[in-house]
């Protein structure tokens, strides 16, 4: 069981915003509603899925919406659980235990904030291992999880409940009610029981997230790169995974907008040591990363993550500023992500691009 306290919650949401992969929204945002939790005195306890019982069965809670609207309008703890107990009301059965749907920004915090206000434990497992724009997009689609009940909420307690075919058209009417709703909504879906999220979900992200806030503050106090620390920690992690440092540069060009319920965009890096240029695309969270306009460096499902040259900082997309002095890192996804039925899900075509995938490692 892991501890979260005033102490280490620092580490706890710099990791979430690495894991964000540029998305998920400010975890500054998340940090705050649950510092005011632990202040209160409130506990939050986090199971291992290795810990769950057979009873367990837990609802996924998220806030959905475009990350540069997070910074105006707020994710909401009491509507999220309001959330929940809609959902529960629907099924006629409760649950004991809260997910993450994903691992990075906003969402990887808002449901140990749920679980301050409940009392729940949250599971350290989630459905993405980083963060992904679309509610389709989770390893529980791999083991065919029904997405069914999905209940959407605003600051007003105006509730939108679905029943939808397949998750793909749940994201597609939940995303229209987000953008009526202002660009944001609390939403809770894809009940699960035990074996359900001991076979479809990604494990110990929760723990992951503490782990690389931990590594980042360890290479800043010992004066060492912290960028260099977070992939040799990656790459001696259980089971291994390839690191890179694609590009380091200043922030040339930047076009964002909020379209659609999402943030998009593209960001142009220049190298001050060549004549090199990186393009990187964002759908929320970042795309694909390409070199001199020819060359793919990464893409999706693996994760791209932007730093502070100096500090190792994670910056989120709606962070992005010109003349940012940034490093580009990759890092390869988890196996149950590369799978043929997850790339249809998540990977490179499910974003509109036209081309396939190729794993980090190989590029």
């Amino acid at each position: 069981m892991i501890e979260l306290t005033l102490d280490n919650l620092e580490n706890f949401t710099r990791g979430t915003a690495f894991l964000g992969t540029g998305g998920g929204g400010d975890p500054y945002i998340g940090k705050l509603m649950l510092k005011h939790q632990l202040e209160k005195g409130k506990k939050i306890k986090i199971i291992s899925p290795d810990e769950i019982k057979e009873d367990t069965f837990a609802c996924n809670v998220l806030s959905m919406g475009a990350p540069t609207v997070f910074v105006e309008k707020v994710p909401n703890g009491p509507t999220t659980l309001h959330a929940l107990r809609k959902v529960e009301e629907i099924i006629g059965k409760k649950f004991n235990a809260i997910m993450p749907i994903e691992a990075g920004g906003v969402n990887a915090t808002l449901p140990l904030v749920v679980s301050a206000l409940s009392g729940l434990p949250v599971i350290d497992a989630d459905g993405m291992g980083r963060a992904f724009p679309e509610l389709q997009m989770v390893t529980y689609n791999v083991g065919d999880v029904d997405i069914n009940p999905i209940v959407a909420i605003n600051d007003f307690y105006e509730t939108a409940i679905f029943n939808s075919r397949n998750s793909g058209s749940g994201e597609w009417l939940a995303r229209a009610v987000c953008v009526r709703m202002g660009g944001i909504c609390e939403m809770a879906c894809y009940p699960m029981n035990a074996k359900q999220i001991k076979e479809t979900a990604i494990h110990n992200t929760i723990k992951l997230s503490f782990d690389i806030g931990e590594v980042i503050e360890k290479a800043r106090n010992q004066k060492t790169d912290p960028v260099m620390a977070i992939i040799n920690y990656m790459e001696k992690s259980n089971p291994p995974r390839c690191g890179k440092v694609l590009f380091s540069g200043k922030i040339n060009d930047l076009i964002r907008e909020t379209l659609n319920g999402f943030t998009r965009g593209k960001l142009f890096l220049k190298s001050l040591d060549s004549s090199d240029e990186m393009l990187i695309e964002f759908q929320n969270e970042f795309s694909y990363a390409k070199l001199n306009d020819k060359k793919l460096l990464a893409m999706v499902p693996d994760l791209i993550c932007a730093l502070d040259s100096e500090t190792g900082e994670p910056i989120t997309t709606d962070g992005l500023r010109y003349g940012q002095r940034i490093k580009i890192v990759a890092i390869s996804a988890t196996s149950i992500m590369r799978s043929k039925k997850a790339l249809d899900l998540f990977g490179p075509r499910a974003f509109g691009l036209n081309f396939d995938y190729t794993p980090l490692e190989e590029l």
